[in-house]
């Protein structure tokens, strides 16, 4: 069995439909092709072989493209459905094949692997014994491997078939043929019919069928004739479905055509080649369907906590404290503060450094078209004689978004990680780089209750938050209790930053395990640490992006993602119909079940599968943003307790000699660059490390040992400090 690359064939059937087609593979019998929302649904043909499936993908493209959109039977209510399939499908391959010559190929090899699987099911079975319509159908699909005979009176109707430009043209044909077929059950001819040729036609274009081999050898010559109607057909305007609703019709066939009693009405090949076709989806895939959904349109001011209404809440709160309460964690804050200036100098000297290195590489030499009399006198032997200019292009205008994980598992590392973000807070201010800090939780917007007014019970009443979004069918759906915190931003500076970068510090010494016995005061009920809507807050970053860009002025933006692990599968909406009364519907969810579950993005025509896992999810969210934001590096900052090393490398490392190799730098340097992930660049920090203090610092009475030790120690540290930051920088420059 063959493995589909989905989104590599979604890709072919866009290119051949020369659109943005919106494609869905899904567990269905046969393909459509929804006109108005333009969506061509595809089955999942597991089973196929990969020249086969792009044969069927070129044929159901070729419907889309070229068979209206119009319900024929109104107008001709007396034409038998199934020879309206044999002659369209011929008419509709010669299209795709002349707008692609590629697909010569394509449908030739194609069709000689459906013929030797007897798709058709002939095998053992006399010509002489079909109707015309089957010998018809095989002689467009198969007849550069089979000769199919056909009488002086039948080749009529494979030469008009030949021809066929138009809709109507095979509507008009279909009732010549019908009428013909009809003709010959009132009047059957005991004479078997005459052998039009007993080779295919190598001259002419039939399609699928004669002259294929030809054409393939034929197919690379610069010289090939093409007709002028190539790509105006007359019925490519693609406000048309495919031939998946001819199949709805009333069956034809009737009896057995092998042996026995037989309709020249009745036709079996086409129905036999659509069993087999359907029978290429894999019985394990028949009760599971595949699921699109797509990137909703979210509402920032339901989503983000106001910058001031959080410091606020805090500030409040630790109001009703002594100040002596935070005498302690206050004079750590501006110890933190001190020691922190030299990573932050290195940071913002590495920027310069490969900003300046950056623009130097693109930076061009042109003459100026003013001589330089300087080199006047080499004019016999040097043709140089113009002044030069080096012109070094502007750089972009950076940005920073932080993403802070609030989650509960951020307990024993929150204080590590508050603390590399305020590296890089200060690294932004020196260097006047726009930033926000957006924390993510469940906890901050929950169900309050209103006791004024009381429900039908005598009970306060509910108040739910507010949704986010529109709930629209297979939409990801982001739960009304998620929240952004917005902790810091640019545009509050001087004291009023000095303080909230307080306040917080203040609530991630109150949280973290080690300070958490010891410590004098409590934290703001709102701003505890919550689930992991990790992916909520990723899905967020399509509609803050370019908000900051535009409040900011910047051009481009690094989304920076302070994390200790992945989040649970994100939900999208499911609107069905109620069981009770049909007209009306439920709205509910259904969780991102891994492998057959695809996000869609509309704005880039992109779609990502969800992979197994936690963190599969969450690879996706990250694809989708790379996808619609190319110039934006996504960076995760992953702190690390020293259990968690070696299931985090390996968690996104395939290769075990790679993963020998991070193992082995992760016991050196305590740090580990992952490049393997949704994230550019995926950096694990040690939490111990981070707490370490990186001075030189030693007792009075010290011996020689313990003063090397430290030494060493000291070392170690700004050496792991100094790799992750050099890398860091570099993908930000």
């Amino acid at each position: 069995m063959s493995t589909v690359n989905y989104e590599v064939k979604g890709t072919l059937a866009k290119l051949l439909a020369m659109e943005d087609l919106i494609i869905e593979n899904r567990n269905v019998s046969t393909a459509s092709f929804d006109v108005d929302r333009r969506v061509l649904t595809l089955p999942l043909w597991d089973r196929a072989s990969s020249i086969v499936y792009d044969l069927l993908v070129g044929h159901e493209v070729g419907h889309a493209l070229f068979t209206p959109n119009e319900n024929w039977k109104l107008k001709y209510p007396e034409l038998p459905q199934n020879f309206v399939n044999i002659l369209e499908d011929a008419r509709v391959e010669k299209l795709i094949k002349r707008r692609f010559a590629g697909l010569h190929k394509t449908f030739y090899h194609g069709y000689s692997k459906l013929a030797d699987d007897d798709f058709f099911g002939i095998d053992d079975v006399d010509f002489d014994d079909l109707t015309l319509a089957d010998r018809i159908n095989l002689h467009f699909k198969i007849g550069n491997f089979e000769d199919i005979p056909f009488s002086e009176k039948e080749q009529y109707f494979v030469d008009a078939a030949k021809e066929l430009e138009t809709f109507e043209q095979v509507l008009e044909l279909t009732r010549e043929l019908y009428d013909h077929c009809k003709d010959s059950m009132e009047s059957p001819n005991d004479q078997p019919p005459q052998m039009a040729s007993s080779k295919p036609d190598q001259n002419q274009d039939s399609g699928d069928g004669e002259g294929e081999s030809q054409k393939i050898q034929q197919e690379t010559s610069p010289d090939t004739p093409r007709s002028e109607n190539d790509f105006e057909s007359g019925e490519g305007n693609p406000q048309q479905k495919s031939d998946a609703d001819w199949d709805d019709a009333e069956e034809q066939v009737q009896n057995n055509p092998y042996g026995g009693e037989t309709s020249e009405l009745d036709t079996i090949t086409d129905k036999n080649f659509a069993d087999c076709v359907e029978d290429l989806n894999a019985p394990s895939q028949r009760n599971v369907d595949n699921a699109y959904v797509e990137i909703p349109q979210l509402n920032l001011n339901t989503i983000v906590a106001k910058n001031s209404d959080v410091h606020d809440e805090i500030e409040t709160f630790h109001a009703s404290y002594e100040a002596s309460a935070f005498e302690y964690v206050d004079n750590e804050f501006a110890k933190f503060k001190r020691s922190a200036q030299k990573e932050v100098n290195y940071l913002v000297k590495e920027f310069e450094c490969k900003k300046a290195a950056d623009a130097y590489a693109r930076a061009t030499v042109s003459r100026t078209g003013v001589l330089n009399t300087s080199v006047l006198h080499t004019y016999r032997y040097n043709e140089d004689l113009f002044k030069k200019v080096t012109v070094v292009p502007d750089g972009k205008n950076h940005g920073l978004v932080f993403v802070l994980d609030w989650s509960g598992s951020m307990g024993e590392v929150l204080l590590d990680t508050v603390k590399q973000l305020y590296n890089l807070i200060w690294f932004c201010k020196k260097c006047n780089i726009p930033f926000d800090v957006y924390a993510f939780t469940n906890e901050w917007a929950t169900v309050s209750y209103d006791h004024e007014n009381l429900n039908s019970y005598g009970s306060p009443t509910a108040v739910y938050p507010a949704e986010h979004q529109e709930r629209i069918h297979n939409e990801l759906y982001v739960e009304r209790n998620f929240t952004l915190m917005n902790f810091f931003t640019n545009k509050v500076r001087g004291k009023v930053l000095e303080k909230q970068l307080k306040n917080l510090w203040r609530v991630a010494w109150g949280m973290t395990t080690q300070n958490r016995w010891n410590t004098q005061f409590q934290y703001p009920q709102r701003l505890s640490l919550s689930g992991t809507p990790l992916n909520e807050a990723l899905i967020c970053m399509n509609e803050i992006i370019p908000d900051f860009k535009k409040r900011n002025g910047v051009q481009k933006v690094q989304c920076i993602v302070l994390t200790d692990g992945e989040a649970p599968p994100m939900k999208y909406n499911v609107i069905l119909p109620s069981s009770r009364n049909p007209e009306e519907t439920w709205t509910g969810t259904r969780s991102c079940y891994p492998n057959n579950v695809f996000v869609r993005d509309r704005k880039t025509g992109c779609q990502f599968r969800v992979e197994d896992g936690y963190h599969g999810c969450t690879d996706t969210m990250l694809k989708q943003l790379s996808a619609r934001f190319p110039e934006t590096n996504f960076v995760g900052i992953r702190v690390l307790a020293p259990r968690d090393s070696s299931s985090f490398i390996r968690r996104y490392t395939e290769s075990y000699t790679e993963v020998e190799k991070l193992i082995k730098d992760w016991k050196k340097t305590k740090t580990v660059s992952i490049h393997g992930s949704g994230y550019d660049t995926y950096f694990g920090l040690s939490s111990t490390a981070l707490a370490q203090d990186s001075e030189f610092m030693v007792k009075e009475d010290a011996t020689k040992g313990q003063i090397k030790q430290a030494f060493v120690k000291s070392l170690r540290t700004k050496k792991m400090n100094k790799k992750i930051l050099s890398e860091f920088i570099t993908l930000i420059a």
